[in-house]
């Protein structure tokens, strides 16, 4: 007995009418049941009916491949009713991962010669909706074809196909250039909507037709010049703007065609200054409208009229209620700033008012564009405004806002005593969120600058006396008070109030450091070093300095049980040193890496003390590393790398077995010397490889890859990858950092450590994502040009 089928209403309303999961799964599967049974005995009658059900089952979620070559079919059926619900069903059911769908080649291309425009209508959409490469080349001619039909239903979804083929395919675009030009006079609203689409797609795919389309940059301008002024029909105003549908479509087209072509951008100049004065900003149509035409007139060759109106209409966006148009309006402003910098700061109030804004995209996007406009004309008045931002902002913002008012800091600062303080309201507000080289930094600027240092030193002091939880903040300021601490005592700093320091004050404020939880191991490190060094600079007994530094001598930390063993030494053995040897630092030069700032902050940290064994041991304070033993500190390869090569005996020196820093082997033969490679450039960003290969491992190889932003904006989130064939074997060591500062700013450097025991070619992709200009950015790219020397 034959169960009679269902209609499509019927299912829906027993589906709906389920209470529970298991009963619509109960009723699913039965009704899937009798559809396979259905096609099973092929009856042509109900075969459409029976596959929209289906399709039903397929949009609720449920398995419903088995009905894809019931498509085929009805699509060859000579019924519409079949034909609509096939086409359906091809769109839904089928995709470019199956090959199934190359089948129904034959049947779109047969009903797009026929003459019913219904059905062509499917063929064009199925075409548009799931044609692979394959699918586009073999009917692109039929498509160009049907472009050029009488009826406007046909030409609109042709177009719209062609747009698809252009983005399967793009080689198939000359086919579409001439048609094109005709279709540009076309009075059917979709037909001409969909024209500029396509030719916005073909010029940014094909050099050629960009080039052949700049041709009808005037038809273009008096199309946009008489939606303007007298509209195209009243049916597709919106809130009384005249079409912006086809407005910005034109726009966006507009903006190609002009982008570095003289001759186009002078003819659209007066069309935009048009549109830019006479668009009604009441409603969020006009406003569309309004923020293409900004990003028309800034990406052409506009002129600097032009320009600064468009920056004022950003300007007036941000004085929206809408926080999407405000938000909009600060990433314009932040593209632009670099080209128009002076025109954007007439909008500097404003773009300061953002920074209070509830929202915490609308603030980031502010703190960006605040910073992008800091010079050395307003970085006082900007800086007091960052620092009242960072007092209050959401925790994910204070690292940017703190990292960013450093840089300007140190780009702009007025004066040495600005710089310092501007450094040490940022530490106290916000030690914890600071870049790692801000302590580096700091002290280098302290060093430098002589005449500050008893400011410094007392104004570091007061703030480590009320808080000693910023840990950077604490370990400059333990740093300084052990270089300078008898300018301290002496209370002869007319700049700053009065201030009177007693020794044991000054030696309890560092034991309470050493002895906080809240400080980290380097933190301690910093205090001991700090107090070792008032040894030699306060006038009282250093009885209570020798006892702290022999408790640390059993510390569970290493390195801090290790520098108190070692001054500990110098107390007992070598006292006629210490003084010497705890002398204050020398200024530093500042180096070129952030690897030798940070290699100056940590001789500043550890002072110049001397390792004072009873046996011969490894240099732990030479500032050059031995390379034998940096090979055995990088090598992660199981000693694949070969055995790292000893280091030379040591000769006793005169004072018997004691060894003096000077008599340390530090210094091992330098390799020769390979070509630096420049591997990338983009807006300012350059990427350079610089090589050695250590004497002691010829099948090793170091690149260090060095980050240099000489653009106006920062670089941020910046990561670099490296991949290499098997043959190979790569490991990559942790970034200097993740931002590359704007302006030749201290460069990012990352090691990457390459061992090639073949001696092969060898060939490096690398893969770089960041964040420029409010943009996130994507490259990879491989290099395969480098020198011959790197494995030879």
């Amino acid at each position: 007995m034959v169960v009679p089928s269902s209609k499509l209403q019927d299912l829906i309303e027993e589906i709906r009418g389920a209470k529970t999961q298991a009963q619509e799964r109960e009723v699913i599967q039965k009704e899937c049941a009798h559809i396979r049974a259905s096609f099973r005995d092929g009856d042509p009658l109900h075969r459409h009916r029976q596959l929209a059900k289906l399709l039903y089952v397929h949009m609720l979620g449920y398995p419903a491949h088995f009905g894809q070559m019931e498509c085929l079919k009805l699509i060859a059926s000579p019924r519409f009713t079949d034909k609509r619900v096939g086409y359906l069903g091809a769109m839904l059911l089928l995709d470019e991962r199956q090959d199934a769908h190359l089948l129904i080649t034959n049947s779109i291309k047969n009903d797009l010669s026929q003459g019913i425009q219904a059905v062509q209508g499917l063929a064009l959409c199925t075409l548009s909706t799931v044609g692979s490469a394959e699918m586009c080349r073999d009917l692109a001619t039929e498509v160009e074809k049907l472009l050029l039909q009488p009826g406007p239903y046909v030409r609109k979804k042709a177009v719209l196909t062609a747009v698809h083929i252009i983005r399967k395919v793009p080689e198939l675009s000359n086919i579409f250039l001439p048609p094109c030009a005709q279709l540009l006079h076309e009075r059917h609203h979709g037909v001409l909507l969909g024209t500029i689409t396509l030719i916005t797609e073909l010029c940014e795919r094909s050099p050629a037709a960009l080039k052949h389309f700049r041709k009808v940059v005037p038809q273009l301008v008096q199309i946009l010049w008489t939606l303007v002024t007298t509209g195209y029909s009243t049916e597709h105003s919106i809130s009384g703007v005249s079409d912006p549908f086809l407005q910005v479509q034109i726009l966006r087209l507009l903006r190609i065609l002009g982008r570095n072509h003289e001759e186009s951008s002078e003819t659209m100049n007066d069309l935009l200054a048009q549109v830019a004065t006479n668009t009604d900003t009441s409603r969020n149509a006009g406003n569309a409208v309004l923020f293409e035409t900004v990003l028309t007139i800034m990406d052409i060759r506009s002129v600097a009229g032009l320009r600064v109106l468009a920056v004022n209409i950003l300007g007036r966006f941000l004085l929206n209620s809408d926080k999407n148009i405000r938000y909009v309006a600060l990433t314009s402003l932040l593209r632009v700033v670099q080209s128009d910098h002076s025109a954007v700061q007439r909008h500097r109030p404003t773009v300061v008012e953002c920074l209070r804004e509830p929202d915490a995209s609308l603030s980031r996007r502010a703190l960006e564009l605040s910073l992008a406009l800091v010079n050395s004309s307003n970085v006082r008045a900007m800086t007091q405004e960052l620092q009242s931002f960072l007092e209050s902002c959401p925790p994910d913002l204070r690292a940017d806002c703190a990292s960013g008012i450093l840089l300007a800091a140190e780009r702009f600062a007025p004066t040495k005593r600005w710089h310092i303080d501007t450094i040490l309201r940022v530490l106290t507000m916000a030690g914890t969120h600071v870049r790692d080289d801000a302590v580096a930094n700091l002290t280098q600027l302290i060093g430098g600058a002589q005449e500050l240092h008893a400011y410094s030193v007392r104004r570091l002091y007061s703030a480590l006396a009320e808080d000693i939880s910023q840990q950077p903040l604490v370990q400059v300021a333990a740093w300084c008070i052990g270089e300078y601490g008898d300018l301290l005592l002496e209370g002869s700093c007319e700049e700053t109030e009065p201030l009177q320091v007693e020794e044991e004050e000054v030696l309890a404020l560092l034991e309470k450091v050493l002895q906080s939880h809240m400080s980290l191991p380097a933190t301690r490190g910093y205090a001991l070093t700090a107090l070792m060094k008032l040894s030699t600079r306060l006038r009282g007994d250093n009885n209570r300095i020798r006892q702290v530094v022999s408790v640390y001598g059993s510390c569970l930390d290493v390195e801090l049980q290790q520098r108190a063993v070692e001054y500990n030494a110098l107390f007992q053995k070598y006292d006629y040193m210490r003084a010497a040897i705890l002398e204050k630092m020398p200024l530093v030069e500042r180096g070129g890496t952030q690897d030798e700032e940070a290699k100056e902050s940590k001789e500043a940290q550890h002072s110049e003390a001397a390792v004072i064994p009873t046996e011969p041991q490894p240099c732990s304070f030479c500032p050059f590393p031995q390379t034998s033993k940096l090979l055995d500190l990088l090598d992660l390869l199981d000693g694949t790398s070969g055995a790292a090569q000893p280091p030379p005996p040591l000769e006793p020196s005169s004072e018997g077995t004691s060894v003096h820093l000077l008599d340390l082997p530090c210094v091992s033969p330098a390799p020769a010397s390979i070509p630096n490679l420049k591997v990338f450039e983009r807006e300012g960003l350059q990427l350079t490889l610089s090589f050695v290969r250590p004497p002691g491992t010829p099948a090793l190889l170091l690149i260090m890859v060095t980050a240099i932003n000489t653009s106006e904006a920062d670089v941020t989130h910046f990561v670099c990858q490296a991949a290499v064939p098997k043959s190979f074997q790569l490991q990559l060591q942790a970034p200097s950092g993740d931002t590359v500062p704007a302006q030749g700013g201290l460069p990012m450097t990352q090691l990457l450590r390459i061992l090639n025991p073949k001696k092969a070619p060898l060939r490096l992709k690398l893969r770089l994502t960041y964040n420029h200009f409010g943009q996130s950015v994507q490259e990879i790219f491989e290099v395969n040009n480098l020198p011959v020397e790197t494995w030879q």
